[in-house]
């Protein structure tokens, strides 16, 4: 799985497949402070990302 990291503008490889949710714990990001892209199409943190998954994590940004 090609994974970009958007805040910090870095990118990794992985041999497996996992969900979201293991993603993020694995990379020790906060899934309450980021968007997960799969293929260019927001998914859900409990969505399955295959090996062969570009996946994209994107920082929220919030305001007032």
């Amino acid at each position: 799985m090609h994974v970009f990291i958007e805040k910090e503008n870095r990118e990794i490889e992985l041999k497996k497949a996992c969900t979201g949710i293991e993603l993020l714990k694995e990379l020790k990001i906060n899934p309450n402070t980021v968007l997960l892209m799969k293929n260019e199409e927001i998914v859900l943190a409990d969505e399955m990302l295959p090996e062969d998954a570009k996946v994209t994590i994107l920082s929220v940004i919030s305001g007032g």
